[in-house]
């Protein structure tokens, strides 16, 4: 518009957005508190929140954790209670207390039961003391968590004790939590260790990590459709703890969003490129890409949307080759470190479900939560972004530069005008 407002309509979505000059004067690394952080108390073995290395039996029982052996990572899985402290974690993998579809969820709907593998390994945590008081604890708490009085949790029987228990050893929603807490340097309790102090490797190892668990859940529970992957970082962008953690959840459906958009690669297999990379690139939205990923500034989102895509004719995130999925993660890793660790984002992945003929190539939005939706949004389902697609870029092209140039991101990762920009980058269409 003539007066510098910019109306956008996301493609895929609908979803109409207006950015107002004159609201977008937030920064892109401010502190997360209108007060002076508090200093950090150190402790000798972090016991911060119940996701720290010093509180490991206030989580579900560990269904993996990857550790460094020698300079090599190696991933261990189902790991025995008892020996919980003979190795240290780079990251775990265990089940999300309060789940978003509960056990109870299959079980009812679907008659899911517990694979033979998951009930092997549920009996053995339980016959070792260790683990059979690390599960009557949990159940305990969540029984607590459930309003349920000190006399009342007394009196539930061991029977359905045994049968909540399923949950933490077969659900399809899960946690994978990065170690430590805070940062190395870190000085003050806002100094969190975030996405971007990983290095390249570890983040490789990190997305992994996730979709070596994508597939356990999936091998384990023949109902699931699709899985919701995403990491809400900090607390406006709905993370309990501000520790670093990756949430997954099995859906038993694609979902209405999903649904529409195979509908539209149906109707046009080229759709992901018309509307995404080659759009981006014809307004010079396109900020960085490398042999395997690219990243530009999405449009008609409700907060401000840094947009990453896979080249891959490998639609979904399994499929990926070693090199592939590398390339994918400094890309993601890389805008993070641009955005900082003290700006509240949510990290979504977006890939073609489980049992769809039609792809949709592997793509992660990461929104920054530095905007709240209130009555104007409610009323007129317009949303106001405070910041244009231009200014997002504007943003973080300088910080992606100095990075680079520090060693602080991938040097494989182009910028800016750097960029190929060729014609339908993305070759996910190829595998339809």
């Amino acid at each position: 518009m003539a007066d510098g407002t910019v109306k956008q309509v996301n493609p895929f979505t609908g979803v109409e957005v207006w950015s107002v000059p004159g609201r977008g004067s937030k920064p892109l690394s401010e502190s997360t508190s209108k007060q002076s952080p508090a200093a950090i108390e150190r402790q000798g073995n972090e016991n911060y929140c119940a996701f720290c290395r010093g509180r490991l039996f206030e989580t579900a029982p560990e269904k993996a954790r990857v550790i460094l052996d020698g300079g090599v990572y190696r991933t261990l899985h189902r790991i025995p209670p008892s020996t919980y402290m003979d190795t240290e974690p780079v990251f775990r993998r265990v089940s999300n207390l309060f789940e978003i579809l509960s056990v109870d969820y299959w079980r009812q709907n679907y008659n899911y039961k517990l694979s033979a593998q998951n009930l092997r390994w549920k009996e053995e945590y339980l016959a070792d003391p260790v683990g059979l008081k690390h599960v009557m604890d949990i159940i305990n708490y969540k029984l607590r968590r459930g309003g349920k009085s000190d006399e009342e949790i007394a009196h539930v029987s061991m029977e359905d004790r045994l049968l909540m228990a399923d949950s933490l050893f077969g659900g399809g929603h899960e946690l994978i939590i990065v170690l430590p807490h805070f940062r190395p340097d870190a000085e003050d309790m806002e100094d969190t260790y975030s996405t971007g102090n990983m290095s390249d490797e570890e983040h490789y190892r990190y997305y992994a990590f996730i979709i070596d668990a994508m597939a356990d859940i999936t091998s384990n529970n023949r109902y699931v459709r699709s899985i919701s992957v995403f990491k809400n970082w900090l607390e406006p962008a709905g993370a309990t703890f501000e520790h670093l953690h990756t949430q997954i959840v099995a859906i038993d459906e694609w979902g209405e969003s999903m649904e529409r958009q195979i509908k539209m690669v149906v109707q046009d297999k080229n759709v992901y490129n018309s509307y995404g990379p080659n759009f981006a690139g014809h307004h010079n939205l396109v900020f960085a890409e490398n042999d395997y990923a690219l990243a530009y500034v999405g449009i008609g989102h409700r907060y401000p949307t840094v947009e990453i895509y896979s080249k891959s004719i490998n639609a979904r995130p399994e499929d990926h080759t070693e090199d592939e999925l590398r390339g994918m993660s400094d890309m993601v890793r890389a805008v993070h470190a641009a955005i900082g660790g003290r700006i509240s984002v949510n990290e979504e992945w977006h890939h073609t479900p489980m049992d769809s003929i039609f792809k949709i190539p592997w793509h992660v939005f990461i929104k920054l939560r530095i905007n709240v939706p209130a009555g104007f949004e409610g009323g007129t389902n317009i949303y106001i972004n405070p910041l244009t697609p231009t200014d997002l870029r504007d943003r973080i092209v300088p910080r992606l530069y100095q990075l680079r140039a520090e060693n602080g991101i991938a040097t494989s990762i182009r910028i800016a005008e750097e960029c190929k920009l060729m014609p339908n980058p993305l070759q996910y269409y190829k595998a339809t």
